[in-house]
């Protein structure tokens, strides 16, 4: 549990003014680079003076960092202790992933507080594999539950994995909007497949809508507009996910890829289409 953040003193009782901007800091500001390179260092630390210098290299490895001279010190881990701005990010990012990989158990919960006290934008993700940006924990809770709902459901189909990998691509430390606004979409056709076209192999949001557009009737949910088939509501959200996709198709004109902003909104509004389905607040009509 994260204890609340509170103004400094000397804010309160009106020694100072209060900073224009307390975080959340992206990248690494100067209050948290020292803490966290030697959280790297510590990390690399064996015990009695060694390191694991098999780890670091594989990092610098992976990272494309070449290791710098030092004579009589460990070069990989301290060229990689040395880090900085984006560069010490994914060091952090890529030695949370090597240790999920083995299996290896490193000061996460440190690492966390590190980054929870200093007012950073990132946080270890639940996973332990790596970093994410840090939002609203109430908005991450739901998500979460709403992927652990889908995958509950076998109707759901890969649901769970799409909204998963949408969340990621949204969040996670160098995020990729346009794979986050189009697992999105998969997380919605899989969670709705069942219960707007189950005979349709081939069917998409797009052809879902149709079906939807076709035969409004076949279909009830939990909020009902004041005029209107009670299927407005959701069918209008699936239609702003469906059309605020960019990149779907290529043409004469260039293609415009999604924004960062545009992938979470969608991401957003996919998790509470899949929750409807999920819950069945959107249901087929006998």
């Amino acid at each position: 549990m994260t204890t609340p953040r509170r103004s400094r003193f000397s804010d309160r009782v009106g020694l100072t003014e209060a900073p224009e901007h307390d975080g959340p800091f992206d990248g690494v500001p100067e209050h948290l680079t020292t803490p966290l390179q030697n959280w790297v260092k510590q990390a690399l630390t064996v015990g009695n003076g060694y390191y694991d210098e098999t780890t670091a290299q594989t990092l610098c490895l992976r990272l494309h960092i070449t290791a710098a001279l030092h004579r009589g010190t460990p070069q990989y881990t301290e060229t990689l202790a040395h880090s900085t701005g984006a560069d010490l990010l994914n060091v952090i990012d890529e030695l949370l992933r090597y240790w999920s990989e083995v299996g290896a158990n490193g000061s996460i919960e440190s690492l966390d507080l590190l980054l929870s006290d200093s007012g950073s934008a990132y946080r270890v993700t639940d996973a332990e594999d790596g970093l994410e940006e840090r939002v609203t924990p109430a908005v991450r809770d739901a998500v979460r539950q709403t992927i652990a709902g889908a995958a509950g459901q076998a109707s759901t189909g890969s649901a769970a994995e799409h909204l998963a990998a949408a969340w990621q691509a949204a969040y996670g430390l160098g995020p990729d909007p346009v794979r986050a606004y189009s697992e999105s979409i998969k997380a919605v056709e899989a969670a709705a497949h069942a219960v707007i076209e189950p005979t349709n192999t081939k069917a998409t949001l797009g052809t879902m809508l149709r079906a939807i557009r076709d035969s409004p009737e076949k279909f009830d949910a939990a909020i009902p507009p004041k005029n209107g088939n009670p299927i407005v509501p959701a069918e209008a959200m699936m239609r702003a996910l469906w059309d605020g996709q960019t990149s779907r198709h290529g043409g004469q004109t260039p293609t415009v890829p999604e924004t960062l902003e545009s992938a979470r909104a969608g991401m957003h509004l996919a998790a509470t289409l899949v929750q409807w389905f999920v819950s069945g607040a959107v249901v087929r009509t006998p």
